[in-house]
Formats: C-alpha cells, structure tokens, sequence
C-alpha cells in the first residue's frame, strides 16, 4: 500500500485489509521506544492512530488535523471504554478503534460508518488478526535489525 495514494476503502473487508496495514506500520514503531528509554508494546499502538490516519490518508500533519483526529479517537474512547471492554483489551481491535475514530474527527467517516466497520471486524477478528500477523511477519528481520541496532547505542 502506498500511503496516502490510495483512495478510502470501498468495502468492509478492504477496511479490514487497510486496518491490518495501518497497525503494522504502527507496529513498526515499537523498536524506536528504545531510543527513548520506553517501552512500547502493542498495548501502545492505539495511540498513534491518529497520526498513521493522518499518514495513510495523506492529509497535512498540521496541529489543527492532529488535533482534530486525536480529539476524536480520545472523546470516542472516553465514551465507549466502560460498554466495550474487550475491544480496549485486545490491540488490534483497540488500534482499529482509534484509527476509525480519527477518521470520524476529521470527517471522514460518519459514526454509522465507523460502528459498522468495527461491527464487521469485531466478527472477523481471527481473521483481522491472521492478517495482521502475517503482514507483522514480513518485516520481523527489518524490526529485529533495528532493535538490536538501538539496544547497541550508548547511554
């Protein structure tokens, strides 16, 4: 997928398909944590949603669309958190949240929309998951290399 070329998907499994994207190249992200003396873990993912929304989209990382889609998947969590659980306990039904949500914010998708295509992978989540993993596969050397590379740097 050539991020932000890509037009908004047509159909809930190309959601599905473009979802296990976003959360793979967010999952690439995990080794930098290193640099900064934190640990990220795929616990941590959904937080970046909005910016890999940003991304993918190919909208400006201004402040103000930032703002809009973090806002979004924030208020969103903060509404849904106590009714839906296990979507926040599993990663990548919690990224997929977030990354729906930032869509919302910036007008992208409606909330029928966004209920819809989480309803579609909440159904399909071992599938939603197979995908993910077998994308996460694919760049495991490239991810290894650089965490080793950044455990290496001195303090």
């Amino acid at each position: 997928m050539k991020f932000g070329q890509d037009p908004m998907p047509e159909t809930l499994g190309r959601w599905l398909s473009e979802i296990a994207q976003a959360y793979c190249d967010a999952h690439e992200t995990i080794p930098f944590g290193l640099l900064t003396g934190e640990s990220i873990t795929e616990k941590e993912l959904f937080h970046i949603a909005p910016q890999v929304c940003l991304k993918i989209r190919g909208i400006e990382r201004t402040a103000e669309n930032l703002d809009r889609a973090t806002e979004a998947m924030l208020a969103s969590y903060v509404a849904t958190k106590d009714s839906a659980k296990y979507i926040f306990g599993n990663p990548q039904l919690a990224f997929a949240f977030a990354y729906l949500a930032s869509h919302f914010g910036i007008k992208l998708l409606t909330e029928e929309e966004v209920s819809e295509i989480m309803q579609f992978l909440e159904l399909r989540r071992i599938e939603f998951a197979r995908t993910i993993n077998k994308e996460i596969k694919k760049t495991a050397r490239k991810t290894a290399r650089l965490e080793e590379m950044f455990r290496r740097l001195p303090e």
